[in-house]
């Protein structure tokens, strides 16, 4: 019976140079699968992870520091890696269809196709990128070496490459530059945390905390203060015992003292302070009491801020000028608000309260409808940070303001309104203020 496959010549098979050609593809198999895995270690790993590596001074510190200098031109890593990694598998392929020809006629080219991809897809791309995609960093500082010999090696073959790449590029308008990042530090961390949030392994607090830090760059000081509105003062016209009254019954260390006007701050006094004056003019048999009390010689001198500032630049101002307290003025020098360091301090680790501050910090606890109350003036990141949520506050910093803007009006009470994947109800406004909102997810 005839049989539709070639048979071997017996003769191809007793060749020498059959086996040779076969243990050169195996030999280059070997080096795809070496260039697979480079190429997946190099660009998996994590530079900060090769930097901790390299600042450890053990026997990987070195194969680190080499990562962390092939990574700085991507482009040219890349295109070494693939420039070799092409070599060897077309040179491979070639051999094989020679070898399977020689020994089984035409019908070798297609049994050499199915073998090559066989063994290239096995042995050359998926068991090396397997294994370098589990152990990034340490595959990463083994090869560096051998990768970093063997594309100074191809240095010029790759840079009239570059060349030809970006040349085409630059006809659909596009450029690109060398060793430029896509994604900034910053932004890798941010994503890091939201990944390690939603796997589990990041607790929500601990996620918040360090997104708090990483912003306060970006936010001002505007988003944070304690409007003017809600700022206790001292006039300097009241009585000593009043301002004495007033000082010992407020929940605030520091308090700004204005004359006639509350928009003309003339100084800020400490508690500290004004207790060791009272204490001076009242103690001993010929202290002259209160009546030679003046407001002035206790309060410092106010310390104001543009509303434009960034919380970062705020922070290191405090810690600089050894304060804890600014005034905040807009840009025609009008009282706008206060701002603590506190307050700053309170953006990364939460709310912080001590026994004699005011129980204010809402708790969110939905009704039977899914409906959350909560004060108009919550700011809308504090609100994300409880809920988990994500509402936008680039065009408004509190809850109440972000209604106003969307709505583009002021609401009225028991009007509703559904944007950003939330339903809005206004349940109570005094003046045109929005004091009371319901919310809840659709």
């Amino acid at each position: 019976m005839d049989n539709d496959l070639p048979l071997p010549e017996p003769s191809a098979l007793a060749d020498p140079t059959t086996w040779i050609i076969a243990g050169v593809i195996a030999l280059l198999l070997v080096c795809s699968g070496f260039f697979s895995g480079s190429e997946t270690a190099l660009t998996a790993a994590s530079r900060g992870k090769l930097r901790s590596m390299a600042d450890k001074g053990d026997w990987g510190s070195r194969g680190a520091q080499r990562a962390l200098d092939l990574k700085e031109d991507n482009e040219r890593l890349i295109g070494g890696i693939l420039l070799g990694n092409n070599l060897v598998n077309i040179l491979a392929t070639s051999l094989a269809t020679a070898l399977f020809t020689a020994i089984l006629g035409e019908g070798g080219v297609a049994l050499a196709t199915l073998v090559m991809t066989a063994l290239v897809l096995i042995f050359a791309e998926v068991l090396p990128k397997t294994y370098a995609i589990n152990n990034a960093e340490t595959a990463a500082a083994r090869i560096a070496r051998p990768i970093g010999l063997i594309i100074a090696i191809m240095a010029p073959v790759v840079a009239v490459v570059r060349v030809l790449v970006r040349g085409v590029l630059r006809l659909f308008g596009l450029r690109i530059e060398a060793g430029a990042n896509m994604l900034s530090v910053q932004e890798e961390i941010i994503g890091a945390l939201s990944i390690g949030h939603q796997e589990g392994s990041v607790e929500k607090e601990h996620r918040d905390r360090l997104l708090g830090a990483l912003d306060l760059h970006e936010r001002t000081v505007e988003e944070i203060m304690l409007h003017r509105s809600g700022i206790e003062m001292i006039d300097a016209d009241a009585a000593p015992e009043q301002i004495l009254s007033q000082a010992l019954q407020s929940p605030h260390t520091r308090l700004p003292v204005f004359k006639d006007d509350q928009e003309n701050i003339m100084g800020v006094v400490h508690a500290k302070d004004l207790l060791r004056v009272i204490d001076r003019l009242t103690r001993g048999e010929d202290a002259p009491g209160l009546a030679g009390f003046d407001i002035a010689d206790v309060a410092m001198k106010p310390y104001f801020v543009p509303e434009t500032t960034t919380l970062d630049d705020q922070m290191r101002q405090f810690l600089r000028r050894h304060t804890h307290f600014a005034l905040v003025v807009d840009e025609y020098g009008a009282l706008r608000g206060l701002i603590t360091l506190e307050d700053i301090l309170e953006e990364i680790v939460g709310e912080i309260t001590d026994e004699f501050d005011v129980e204010d910090a809402q708790v969110l606890r939905p009704d039977g409808a899914g409906n959350y109350l909560i004060d108009g003036g919550m700011t809308i990141r504090d609100l994300n940070r409880a809920a988990d949520w994500a509402l936008p506050d680039e065009e408004a910093n509190t809850v109440a303001g972000l209604v106003i803007h969307e709505a583009q009006t002021i609401p009225v009470p028991g009007q509703c309104f559904a944007f950003h994947g939330f339903r809005f109800e206004v349940a109570e406004r005094e003046a045109n203020r929005l004091t009371k909102l319901k919310i809840r997810r659709l």
